[in-house]
């Protein structure tokens, strides 16, 4: 096993009590997400320091996650004063850089390894046969010869080993559909299959797991459906403790968001059985010194969970919905683990008992002509105290030139909101929508 963090007490920089401020380095740090980390209590004596942008991370062409390693490593040696902690709340590369790197510099971090069983979707299905019965039926197809596994029936998922965003993603009904999906896959995998399959080198892999590699196979898995929830939570000297279960609401008869709503409203029995699920799920796959999240299907009907994947970082779009009803941004727990600290998040301190992101979108293309200015946002800021706004769609361009959409629908802005009912949450949802004119040419 290649670069492995030290887990000893006093080995790391977090350690150190000169007085001096650390200093935590964000792989893609942004704007909201920096708002949030100086929202923080207890870090008076930290310093965040941005390690790679975004646009330098989110490579439109094939990722170099050699180059990208390189890049950071230069930013780390030029920097003057120490590196005291380094974290990321992104998808593939940041979540498998945070390992790597920090196991060279000797800081609090999850295992590569551990890292690598949440992100590799054939190998997280074994890891969780292992421990539960909530997942879906699955298997893998050989790109270069595929064959469906006897064992399953459409309709069925097909997507690559690793992707991210829904990447390749593809649902498929018969036989034509899945030949289809295969080929498309096979076509695009290189993107993050090359990238991955370096990451993959740097672990001890079991057999099948190491023949597929990230582009010789893809997972098939049969279709599962109900209401879409996601458990948030942190492991820490490898006890795995859940503080939240998030609601995924999806606008009527389509498969994209309308908002996530913290707290969930599922019965508490069934939050029982989803951080039951998901601790025997993070033990398995070693996860320590990390936050995490769990994307679940509940099925009311026959009262069913299923685990849809498990990803080894927080959900930052999460993060301002703790701020409103517990007080705290959940980041508390990315940095506090990451220095070495246990965290110290609060219950329902918050200014609110709902909080939401809420996503405008529109499900036709067409050319921007005009978004809200910042007058518009202004009168948001004086109507709706701590609403925060977040707008994509940008003036003089096609909604299908926006990056990081899903296959319907064209995101044209983030609402975060707080409130004191579900009623309200909604309410003001709609007078921001009032407040925030687009317009568009057809």
């Amino acid at each position: 096993m290649k670069d492995q963090p030290s887990d000893q007490p006093g080995d790391h920089p977090a350690d150190r009590t000169n007085g001096e401020p650390k200093n935590v380095f964000v792989l893609g740090l942004d704007a909201r997400n920096r708002e949030l980390l100086r929202d923080l209590p207890h870090l008076s004596d930290v310093r965040f320091h941005e390690l790679l942008s975004q646009e330098e991370l989110a490579q439109d062409e094939q990722v170099s996650l050699r180059a990208l390693l390189d890049l950071a490593e230069e930013r780390l040696a030029a920097f003057g004063g120490t590196v005291d902690a380094l974290v990321g709340y992104w998808d593939f590369p940041v979540s498998s850089m945070v390992p790597i790197l920090c196991a060279r510099h000797g800081l609090p971090s999850p295992s590569l390894e551990s890292v690598v069983k949440c992100e590799d979707k054939y190998w997280s299905r074994l890891e969780q046969r292992k421990v539960s019965d909530a997942h879906p039926r699955f298997g893998l197809v050989d790109l270069d010869d595929p064959k469906l596994p006897p064992e399953l029936s459409y309709p069925l998922w097909v997507k690559p080993v690793k992707a991210f965003s829904s990447e390749l993603a593809f649902r498929v009904a018969d036989a034509e559909q899945f030949a289809d999906a295969v080929d498309r896959i096979r076509e695009g995998v290189g993107r993050i299959g090359a990238a991955f399959d370096e990451v993959l080198s740097l672990v001890d892999l079991p057999p099948d797991v190491a023949e597929a590699g990230a582009q010789g196979a893809c997972l098939v898995e049969e279709e599962i459906s109900g209401r879409q929830l996601t458990v948030e939570g942190y492991v820490h000297d490898g006890e795995p403790h859940v503080y939240g279960v998030v609601d995924s609401v999806l606008y009527p008869e389509t498969s994209s968001f309308l908002r996530y709503q913290y707290p969930s409203s599922v019965p508490d029995a069934v939050t029982a059985r989803l951080t039951d699920v998901s601790c025997r799920v993070i033990r398995q796959l070693g996860l320590d010194h990390s936050t995490f999240n769990i994307e679940f299907f509940w099925d009311e009907d026959r009262d069913r969970i299923d685990v849809v994947e498990v990803n080894p970082r927080l959900s930052q779009s999460h993060a301002p919905l703790f701020e409103y009803v517990d007080g705290v941004p959940n980041h508390e727990c990315l940095i506090s683990l990451a220095l070495g600290r246990a965290p110290r998040l609060p219950y329902r301190e918050g200014a609110y008992a709902y909080g939401a992101k809420w996503f405008l979108r529109r499900f036709s293309d067409g050319y921007v002509r005009s978004v809200p200015g910042q007058r518009d946002l202004d009168r948001v800021a004086g109507e709706l105290p701590d609403t925060l706004v977040d707008l994509n769609a940008e003036e003089g361009r096609r909604l299908s030139e926006l990056p990081l959409q899903d296959s319907y629908s064209y995101e044209l802005a983030a609402l975060y909101l707080g409130a004191d009912s579900e009623a309200e949450l909604t309410e003001k949802y709609e007078r921001c929508v009032e407040l925030l004119p687009f317009t568009f040419d057809e």
